[in-house]
């Protein structure tokens, strides 16, 4: 297990929950936008939200933001030790920086001082672009070996200077090559890992390589906290994020959808019904969390072979038939309706769950 550390009042590693981030795209020196981005991104459920701080003006910006909003910030860090130190000074739970581009050993001491004065947390963060000259020609270019080593190095920097407050990572955008990599790390240090893939693309291509990229290390048991980089709207990485978490288990939906894939024994228009159902549902989502609510699953199968098993598995459910189909709840059938009226009275009995 890995060590603990609190990014704010956010557990990371230690076997706390694997947290969400997100970074913000807009200018940091516009406090008003990142303000209202940022509560945007904790409205999504986000946990952690990391700015760019590119100079002394948006470490300003930076610290009057973070008195207005709810949730940890991170300023990331590059080139610049003095801008580490402002953001610091101005509040920030944790700094990501990568030792190897932040200058030399007495620069780095002199950010290192400066967190342990307050006591906050730093990523060391390396990736596929930026690996240090002597890594690549050991390894005659960018590859796995060569990722981990790099992350456990720059770990070493800063353990050696006496702080062990630290969060690693290590991304690519090759998933096989993240993948690999981050089975060598887990062999090299103790410290929390935050995993994504790096510059995964648009939210089509993006959300492919990042589900499985990031399921691939939740399901081997790496992770303590994460981020789903798209180019794309920042509220879509949190969304799309806590999906993932979902998927394998390690956050509970408040409704899920099983479906089955159609078949030629369906007899009912069992796709449009699918994807109503699923419409329908995700607009009572939030009302159920905010509600407290217990989480739901939710059936929606084509025909008597898998369905109605797979309804009685559900708190509710449908099974098709020749235009009608069984409506189940608790495991019970409770009544047949005819096809236009299946997914209403689906809904009926979710909303009226209490």
């Amino acid at each position: 297990m890995s060590k603990k550390v609190y990014c704010g009042d956010v557990a990371i590693g230690g076997g706390a929950p694997v947290s969400v981030q997100s970074m913000t795209n807009v200018d940091t020196r516009d406090t008003e936008a990142l303000q209202r981005q940022i509560d945007e991104l904790a409205d999504a459920g986000c946990d952690i939200v990391r700015c760019a701080v590119p100079d002394l003006e948006a470490a300003e910006s930076f610290g009057r933001v973070k008195r207005l909003v709810r949730i940890p910030l991170v300023a990331d860090i590059h080139f610049d030790h003095r801008l580490a130190i402002a953001a610091i000074e101005n509040g920030a739970d944790k700094i990501r920086i990568n030792p190897g581009n932040i200058g030399g050993i007495e620069k780095i001491k002199a950010v290192v001082e400066k967190a342990k004065e307050r006591n906050i947390p730093i990523r060391v963060g390396v990736n596929s672009g930026s690996l240090q000259r002597d890594i690549l020609e050991k390894y005659k270019g960018v590859t796995a070996e060569g990722l981990a080593e790099s992350g456990a190095a720059m770990l070493r920097v800063i353990e050696n200077l006496g702080y062990e407050e630290l969060v690693v990572s290590i991304k690519s955008s090759d998933v096989k090559m993240n993948y690999d990599a981050h089975m060598k790390l887990r062999e090299l240090t103790d410290k929390p890992i935050h995993i994504g893939i790096t510059e995964s693309g648009t939210a089509r291509s993006g959300k492919l390589k990042s589900a499985i990229g990031i399921g691939s290390l939740l399901l081997a048991g790496i992770g303590d906290t994460m981020r789903v980089s798209l180019t794309d709207d920042p509220v879509e990485e949190v969304i799309f994020a806590r999906r993932i978490l979902e998927s394998v288990g390690m956050r509970k939906k408040a409704i899920e959808i099983v479906s089955c894939p159609t078949c030629g024994r369906t007899e009912i228009d069992l796709i449009s019904l699918a994807n109503e159902a699923e419409s329908r549902l995700e607009a009572l989502v939030e009302k159920r969390k905010k509600s407290g609510l217990r989480p739901l699953k939710v059936a929606v199968m084509g025909c008597a072979v898998n369905g109605p098993g797979e309804s009685r598995e559900a708190d509710y459910g449908i099974a098709g038939g020749r235009g009608e189909g069984l409506i189940f709840a608790k495991g019970e059938i409770i009544e047949k309706v005819s096809e236009e009226r299946l997914i209403d009275r689906l809904i009926e009995l979710v909303e009226a769950d209490r």
